[in-house]
């Protein structure tokens, strides 16, 4: 399956912890109005091709773009309740500064959330420790207090503290609520299951439980294909904290946007119809079977739009006919509501012997998404490159990826495309004269997921 790339993080190590956890629990965990009723939001779908009008004749490619446009959260609603668990590494790694400001960011979430909201904190180093049982927002001072006495020392038991957070979870998992893990790391799992692989499967067994797991890296001593491998595969974000030059537009973007659950458990089925198969799915976890496509994703917040691009391949067509190409079949939970709602989108397609009707049918969105996806791909085959040594190949996967960039940028005079040009000219040179340091491959890696995720804050 292939995968897609799009923007990193970065943020300064004395204000890391604080910003990040504090920024995304506030902006997820606001607390609501007064509670009134309200309409279920209902979650819109489109398919679109990249090209409305398609060259008659032969069997040729086409890509799809099924768009989930959803709602902003009721006004005047009572946001859902959340579940969340923090777990934070308090390894020897962690002393110092960026212990104090986890602790303070740890506080400050813990003051936002409402009276009905479950908190959880589990802290690990060699072994892990659950400091506050999963429970009702309450004795907040009580909690506290509890914060103010971790310490750091030790190894990291990564693996064994992410799943002491998803027990947490556990103990109201059957209620109503928004489940959310938030891992905080600054090093390698050195203690118990420690491969990407083992926190993969982890992250896919959680996402079946409708838990999802954000991932904060700090510095660059922690594994970054780990923390995406977890945050990919139970649909949550993931962060790499190393300097503050991004920390003004994060921290807007965190706290400026209404961040609230209003559809979980959502699934997608895309349906072709005879003589129309499938190809392949790119960027995102999903399955083929027959002529079927599914995909799921955990929740969707208010005001954000997520997508998936599938690849298919369509039959000969004689001028002036035309083609359904596909439907999509959307189920999901609304948040507020409780119920589940369903949303459909159909793409079809005409067909001409006409280029320039062709030419002028084209969807910019879905071209310009389509080429960053494979962009993403290319600045991922980079990093596989390099790390088995061979720099010069992998600048070259880059600047080959820069110039397609460059030729539809040029060709439908798209800014964005032109922008991502440039920076991947400017990556390939650097990885060409310096190769690849460990902050680089985070970047890489983390813009790839974020573009995958289509991660809001990025």
């Amino acid at each position: 399956m292939k995968q897609n790339t799009g923007g990193y993080i970065q943020f300064k190590k004395t204000t890391l912890c604080s910003v990040i956890i504090f920024g995304l629990i506030l902006g997820l965990f606001a607390p609501a109005a007064s509670p009134v009723s309200a309409a279920p939001a209902m979650v819109k779908c489109r398919v679109e091709t990249d090209r409305a009008v398609l060259p008659a004749g032969g069997p040729q490619n086409v890509v799809i773009k099924i768009t989930l446009d959803a709602p902003r959260a009721p006004a005047e609603a009572l946001r859902p309740m959340v579940n969340v668990a923090l777990v934070l590494d308090r390894s020897g790694s962690m002393n110092g500064t960026k212990m104090r400001m986890a602790k303070e960011a740890a506080t400050e979430a813990l003051t936002r959330l409402g009276r009905d909201d479950v908190f959880s904190l589990v802290v690990y180093d060699t072994h892990v420790d659950t400091i506050v049982p999963a429970q009702k927002v309450r004795d907040i001072n009580a909690i506290i207090r509890t914060i103010r006495q971790i310490r750091s020392g030790g190894s990291t038991a990564l693996f064994g503290g992410v799943s002491q957070g998803a027990a947490e979870i556990r103990k109201h998992i059957e209620d109503e609520y928004v489940h959310r893990v938030v891992l905080l790391s600054d090093g390698l799992a050195n203690v118990g299951p420690s491969l990407p692989g083992d926190l993969g499967r982890l992250g896919a067994g959680l996402f079946k439980e409708n838990i999802s797991v954000t991932t904060v890296g700090v510095g660059t001593d922690y594994n970054e294909d780990l923390m995406a491998q977890l945050a990919q595969k139970s649909d949550g974000n993931t962060y790499f904290v190393e300097s503050g030059v991004d920390l003004p537009r994060i921290f807007a973007a965190e706290l400026g946007e209404v961040l609230n659950v209003v559809a979980k458990q959502v699934t997608i089925t895309v349906t072709l119809p005879g003589g129309v198969e499938p190809v392949d799915i790119i960027g995102r976890e999903g399955r083929i079977k027959g002529n079927k496509v599914e995909l799921s994703m955990n929740q969707l917040y208010g005001g954000q739009e997520k997508y998936a691009l599938i690849e298919v391949r369509l039959p000969a067509a004689e001028p002036g006919s035309a083609l359904k190409v596909a439907r999509a079949d959307v189920a999901y939970q609304d948040a507020y509501a409780g119920t589940d709602m369903t949303a459909t989108g159909i793409a079809t397609a005409k067909f001409s012997s006409d280029p320039d009707k062709v030419s002028a049918s084209t969807n910019l969105d879905v071209v310009r998404d389509y080429q960053l996806n494979l962009n993403a791909l290319a600045q991922e085959k980079a990093i596989e490159l390099s790390d088995q040594g061979n720099p010069k190949a992998a600048a070259a996967a880059l600047r080959k990826s820069a110039e397609k960039l460059k030729e539809y940028g040029g060709r439908y005079q798209d800014e964005q495309l032109m922008e991502e040009a440039q920076a991947v000219e400017i990556q390939a040179d650097s990885l060409e004269t310096e190769g690849m340091s460990k902050k680089s491959r985070k970047e890489l890696r983390t813009k790839s997921y974020q573009m995958k995720n289509q991660q809001m804050s990025q």
